[in-house]
């Protein structure tokens, strides 16, 4: 936060000093501009003068003005000098001498000394040398340039509070959005990993962050939920066939037994085995999803396809499932059913959904209707079957759980949790609703890619 603020008061800097010095460049080339035009004007009124004071027509041969055309200028003076080759005074009217040692007896001159301007210039008439010159008050430097420069002064000075009242405004509307998303972060921890940023329906960038940095908590609380359920269900799970294999060895070899009881031996630790590695096998499946695929390797697959692969695969593990998939409700451009992901995961998905439904039916049919919005494709996977108890509905995503009128199915209870983990990695929702002898209907929303 420290290097936003410097990052700001740089910035204020910046504007001050470009305003500032814009106004000095301003104020300089005004006053400049007023020196030169005011010298010109003096130079005017100098060879008018010259003209007057030594009687002799114009002594500028382009020189075709007249002095009585022409404006005195504000305490406007004019003098006249005789001088030797020494420059020596001989005659003066009107100047006076401390300013002799300051004046160019070789040419024309101008210089400004407080606030009176000066031009003179060297005449000879007759064989002798007069320095001839006109002195007056510059009133647009008096008065109007000093009336610039306090306006200028003034117009820094709002320009300058402008600045930066506006850039804290900035920074108040802009850092604390920053500040609220900093705050909420910090209170996310490993224990805690539910909650989620603010969003709204903005575009904007800060938005864009809250909504990618909370599809990363996602990704990161399915890949603890997954490494905890690892842990808890390893235990329990594996310790039970562990247990039966241990116990029913340490029977057999307890003492001496004929071959048909060795033989019952071994099948129930086969059978107790075979039970080990098939929980082991999904065990590691459902972990594998939760840490494997990060997203990087997903491309546009087409969900319609993958329901109809998940269809033949669930007819091809049992014979007696039926699958009726409704395809009405397809929109007629084809790329609205386009999604980022995995074709081979969600192919996993959509099958353990579809057999579940097909497993906990009367009549082991399940019913898929298939369907997309503006942004993003809805699939629907419904049965007629047992349903789940309401009081099971929130543990049905916890591994190894199974709802309590499951007891006459065979299963492990890993195909919701196994398929939730997979939706969430590409980013969609999964949402069950469920009758006790009426069904159950799974609704997944997958957000569909612009595939160019």
């Amino acid at each position: 936060m420290h290097k936003y603020n410097r990052t700001l008061y740089s910035l204020i800097a910046i504007l001050v000093v470009y305003t500032v010095s814009f106004v000095i460049f301003i104020f300089y080339s005004i006053s400049n501009f007023a020196f030169a035009d005011f010298y010109k004007r003096l130079d005017l009124r100098r060879k008018l003068v010259a003209e007057e004071m030594l009687n002799e027509g114009p002594l500028d041969k382009n020189f075709e003005w007249t002095y009585e055309y022409v404006e005195n200028l504000d305490k406007q003076q004019n003098f006249i000098v005789e001088f030797d080759k020494n420059d020596r005074i001989i005659y003066n009217k009107g100047l006076a001498p401390e300013l002799w040692k300051d004046i160019d007896k070789t040419g024309a001159y101008n210089f400004k000394i407080a606030n009176k301007f000066y031009s003179t210039n060297v005449y000879i008439k007759d064989s002798k040398t007069y320095l001839v010159g006109v002195s007056a008050e510059n009133y647009f430097y008096e008065h109007h340039l000093a009336y610039l420069r306090n306006l200028l002064f003034i117009s820094v000075v709002l320009g300058v509070l402008f600045v930066v009242v506006v850039s804290l405004l900035v920074k108040r509307s802009f850092l604390k959005p920053i500040n609220g998303i900093i705050n909420d972060v910090e209170k996310i921890g490993s224990e805690n990993l539910f909650l989620r940023l603010s969003e709204t329906e903005d575009k904007n960038v800060l938005n864009q962050l809250s909504r990618t940095f909370n599809r990363m908590l996602a990704r990161i609380e399915t890949s603890f939920e997954t490494q905890k359920n690892f842990i808890s269900n390893a235990s329990h799970e594996l310790n039970t066939p562990l247990t039966s294999i241990i116990g029913t060895a340490d029977l057999a070899l307890s003492k001496e037994r004929s071959v048909e009881e060795y033989q019952q031996s071994l099948t129930k630790i086969i059978s107790a085995a075979d039970n080990l590695e098939k929980k082991t096998n999904a065990l590691l499946l459902l972990a594998r999803t939760g840490y494997e695929n990060n997203g990087t390797n997903f491309k546009p697959v087409r969900i319609d396809q993958i329901i109809m692969d998940a269809d033949l695969t669930v007819k091809a593990i049992n014979e007696r499932f039926h699958i009726k998939t409704d395809f009405t409700l397809l929109p007629e451009d084809s790329m609205k059913l386009k999604v980022k992901g995995s074709q081979a995961l969600l192919q996993l998905a959509f099958s353990n959904l579809i057999s579940n439904a097909c497993k906990y039916s009367t009549n082991h049919t399940a019913y898929v209707a298939l369907g997309a919005l503006d942004n993003s494709v809805i699939v629907l996977i419904k049965d007629e079957g047992i349903g789940i108890p309401a009081q099971d509905i929130p543990y049905i995503f916890d591994p190894y759980f199974r709802a309590s009128n499951t007891g006459n199915f065979s299963g492990y209870g890993i195909g919701l949790p196994l398929a939730r983990n997979i939706i969430q990695m590409h980013n969609g929702k999964i949402k069950v609703t469920s009758e006790v002898g009426q069904g159950t209907t799974v609704r997944i929303e997958l957000p569909t890619v612009n595939v160019l």
